[in-house]
């Protein structure tokens, strides 16, 4: 039972960190200052923090031994 619920959380703190972060370099803005792109993130970063926390949840679920 464990290793199913560590599983789900394993792969959907990944999927979470993997579309969340794809969503945060989408957000970035790019403008030209004295010659030089200057990148600007105004993305979100709270969500993938989230979803690793999940993820890490989620190993440690797994890897746990039965009691």
């Amino acid at each position: 039972m464990k290793t199913t619920i560590g599983s789900i959380f394993s792969i959907a703190g990944l999927i979470g960190v993997i579309f969340f972060s794809y969503q945060y370099f989408n957000d970035s803005e790019t403008f030209e200052l004295l010659g030089a792109d200057v990148a600007v993130s105004t993305g979100d970063y709270v969500p993938i923090i989230f979803s690793a926390i999940v993820l890490i949840a989620g190993l440690a679920i797994y890897r746990s031994k039965s009691r």
